[in-house]
């Protein structure tokens, strides 16, 4: 049987005697002879000498992982502008060099910016995983191992979009982690967040996973996050979160901190599996190709529910389709609702994002279609994901007193430039909107353009307001937002 350490109030007293008095070392044994005669006291229990570590705990986990987290470090060149170069002298300077240095002093137009940051080794070959904004314009990247050995590394790719990179170091046989199946996290799992916070050394917090799937976050182009309360601070970033058994279920991200710059309890991790995939792809490509289908999906509220005549809030509805797109040539139109892709269910918009994204440009899938109260199924052959494009008179008027606290007027040639929409669109252009206004609450904005209501078309602010009175209580306006078609309730 295990025994326990119990402190005395005499052993206290004279350790307390001996701190404030600062005797340490020789000093405190002399002190405990002089107290207890020579003798420690009978109440004094020590634990059995033989009695091993703690068998209650993550200790065997963490020294499994533990030598797969790196910790980097980057630096980039800066440029900065000339401020002396030509051009009035900066107050402060001019104490100095009075009025004539003007045009003479020059300050450097360049700087170095450094970056700390953690990786993960995911194979003996010294392939390593991390964010890629640890490493974003980098051009000098050092990794430094738990061991203290340091090696120069190169940036084999980067993926922005998902915040992930790929690193590589010479040499073999390093310590590497287990990979896990992000798709099998559970809330309630225990997590344990490794990585190099502050630059302070290699740290383990132990939490649990708090959520998976979040999104609309706002923090990268594709997000499927596991929320986790494990904490991680600066410097955590690219690190591992590893569940009870040691596996690799994400690469540690980013924090909610409200300007704190430190843990809150809510941090985020990109699940391995997406993590990965981005992986693999840049290893075999160098680069990450992403499937496209051509819509703007959006997820099915109650309203949009009640409106398209379903009884359920699943699926994601279609709300705009790129013309000449995979979408398009398929058939797909607005107002159709996406429930499943190759037979598996669709539970929102950015569940089917994520799952096109993680697709190859060619596949051909089979998705189920609800369309005016019937379903269907459609093929539609995926293409790659095109690059950003730089994107060119209708009557005048305006209204308030369509929509409650809105204030509308009709879509002109000019306005419609200003919007991003070619010269020719029609509707009308949301001016002002009211924040107490009930229409608030479904989204639409300032500058929306309102091109439908209840599928009728409306050109000017007289057919928005006839077929706003038609329409009565409940309404389903398609909303052009520069250049994209929604659907919403109002």
């Amino acid at each position: 049987m295990s025994k326990e350490r119990v402190w005395s109030k005499p052993r206290a007293l004279m350790l307390g005697l001996a701190l404030a008095l600062g005797v340490t070392g020789l000093g405190v044994a002399r002190a405990s002879q002089k107290l207890f005669g020579g003798n420690p006291p009978a109440s004094l229990k020590l634990a059995d000498p033989n009695q091993g570590p703690s068998k209650i705990g993550f200790a065997p986990v963490v020294k499994s992982v533990v030598p797969a987290v790196v910790n980097i470090s980057s630096s980039k060149v800066v440029r900065t502008p000339n401020q002396f170069s030509g051009g009035q002298m900066d107050p402060f300077f001019r104490q100095f060099f009075g009025e004539e240095g003007e045009g003479r002093f020059n300050i450097p137009r360049e700087r170095r910016e450094q970056s700390l940051g953690s990786g993960v080794i995911i194979s003996p070959e010294g392939y390593i995983l991390t964010n890629n904004h640890v490493v974003d314009g980098a051009t000098n990247v050092k990794v430094m191992l738990s061991d203290k050995r340091e090696f120069k590394a190169a940036v084999v790719g980067t993926d922005p979009k998902t915040d992930i990179a790929v690193l590589k170091i010479d040499g073999s046989s390093f310590p590497s982690v287990t990979i896990g199946d992000s798709s099998k996290v559970q809330v309630g799992d225990y997590a344990l967040a490794i990585g190099d916070p502050f630059g302070v050394g290699q740290t383990v917090t132990m939490g649990i996973v708090s959520a998976t799937g979040r999104t609309n976050l706002g923090i990268e182009d594709y997000e499927d996050f596991i929320q986790t309360d494990a904490p991680i601070n600066p410097g955590n970033s690219g690190g591992a979160l590893v569940n009870d058994r040691g596996e690799l279920v994400g690469i540690n991200t980013a924090i909610l901190s409200h300007g704190s710059g430190g843990n809150q309890g809510i941090g985020f991790a990109v699940p391995v599996n997406l993590a990965r995939n981005v992986m693999d792809q840049i290893l075999a490509h160098g680069k990450v190709t992403r499937a496209y289908m051509g819509i703007v999906p959006q997820d099915v509220t109650p309203a949009l529910a009640k409106q398209f005549g379903s009884n359920e809030t699943k699926g994601a509805l279609v709300g705009d389709v790129s013309a000449d797109s995979p979408a398009a040539k398929a058939g797909l139109k607005r107002g159709d609702i996406i429930l499943e892709l190759n037979g598996k269910q669709i539970n929102g918009s950015n569940d089917l994002r994520m799952s096109i994204s993680m697709m190859q440009p060619d596949t051909t899938v089979t998705l189920k279609v609800q369309r005016e109260g019937s379903q269907k199924e459609m093929a539609v052959k995926l293409a790659e994901l095109p690059t950003p494009q730089e994107e060119s008179s209708n009557e005048k008027g305006s209204s308030d007193g369509a929509l409650e606290g809105v204030e509308v007027q009709s879509l002109d040639a000019q306005t419609a430039k200003q919007l991003g929409l070619p010269s020719e669109s029609k509707g009308v252009v949301v001016t002002d909107i009211s924040p107490s206004s009930p229409v608030a609450e479904t989204g639409l904005r300032r500058g929306d353009v309102i091109q439908e209501v209840n599928h009728q078309p409306v050109k000017n602010v007289a057919e928005f307001e006839q077929a706003m009175k038609k329409a009565g209580k409940d309404s389903l306006l398609l909303v052009n937002r520069r250049g994209n078609t929604l659907f919403l309730a109002a």
